[in-house]
């Protein structure tokens, strides 16, 4: 048993798979609260097509890392990773298990173990792609990666300007791929950690990624980015269920060919992100229903929650 006091709970799994229930299950039995992993429902201006938890969904629990950031902010691993370890300083102080939820693996995997040290870019640099990005578009810069980095361009996001931009950059001030940089070792937490993913067989997350996306269709989202058309340029609307609708409100495509495309783009994330937790170490793996198991395991490692 680990001599540290305090532990997280780690939720993560694909997009749709359960992630939101099983996490709210579990933080009401420790009686504490949930922090987000998910880089998108920071963002206020963001909901339907985000997926965020409902009103009474949250009102069940205290959730933090939702509804903290503006879209003009710029919120990246760097700026999760300080939120996340300053939320635990306080919500430890309430409760020894704090409940982390999310699919965006790389903020999970800068909370368990820290960011690499990376070199500064000038900002002349980062200014000049940025500008020929927004004058050119995604297929310059996935070009300038196939030549700049094509290690990058073969295992990275190439479909995510923001990582793009970030790994150019990276490659035109260092000489090396982003890809090859690692940390010589995991930076020491203060708690202990449990990890837990979430799975389904793919035709049953498929369905019920296809039938999110006709729901929240319904719900309104084409008015919600109809709204947010004006900032279609920041990083944070640079993601799964907005760019295609402003595809179609620029008459670039038809709005059900917008909506197939959401369907396909959500169900490609997912299985990334599915390829993601499965290649991370001390991953317990859990249906999204198994409560009774996951908690089985949780108190299996030797922490004492009491």
């Amino acid at each position: 048993m680990s001599a540290k006091k305090n532990t997280i709970i780690i939720v993560g799994g694909p997009t749709a798979v359960g992630k939101t229930d099983a996490a709210i299950k579990l933080a009401l039995h420790f009686k504490t609260s949930i922090l987000s992993a998910d880089s998108r429902q920071c963002y206020r201006e963001m909901n339907i097509g985000v997926a965020k938890p409902a009103e009474e969904e949250l009102a069940l629990v205290p959730h933090y890392f939702i509804n903290s950031h503006s879209i003009h902010d710029n919120v990246d691993v760097a700026v999760y990773e300080k939120y996340a370890l300053e939320h635990l300083d306080w919500a430890f102080e309430k409760s020894r298990v704090v409940v982390v939820v999310g699919g965006t693996g790389l903020y999970i995997k800068a909370l368990c173990e820290g960011l690499d040290e990376m070199p500064e870019i000038a900002a002349e640099l980062r200014q000049e792609l940025r500008s020929t990005y927004e004058e050119k578009g995604i297929e310059w810069l996935q070009d300038a990666l196939k030549n700049q980095d094509p290690l990058f361009y073969e295992q990275g996001e190439i479909q995510n300007p923001q990582r793009g931009l970030r790994a150019l950059e990276f490659v035109l001030t260092t000489g090396v791929s982003i890809k090859s940089y690692q940390k010589k070792a995991p930076k020491e937490r203060p708690f202990n950690i449990i990890k837990m993913g979430l799975e389904m067989e793919r035709p049953l997350l498929n369905e019920r990624i296809n039938k999110r996306v006709d729901i929240m269709m319904a719900s309104g989202q084409l008015e919600e980015a109809k709204g947010l058309l004006p900032f279609a340029h920041l990083n944070a609307l640079q993601t799964v269920g907005y760019s295609e609708i402003f595809a179609y409100l620029n008459d670039e495509m038809s709005l059900e060919l917008a909506v197939d495309k959401i369907k396909t783009n959500t169900r490609r994330y997912a299985k990334r992100q599915m390829t993601w937790f499965k290649n991370q170490d001390n991953f317990e793996w859990f249906t999204p229903t198994d409560i009774e198991n996951m908690l089985t395991f949780i108190k299996s490692t030797g922490y004492d929650f009491d």
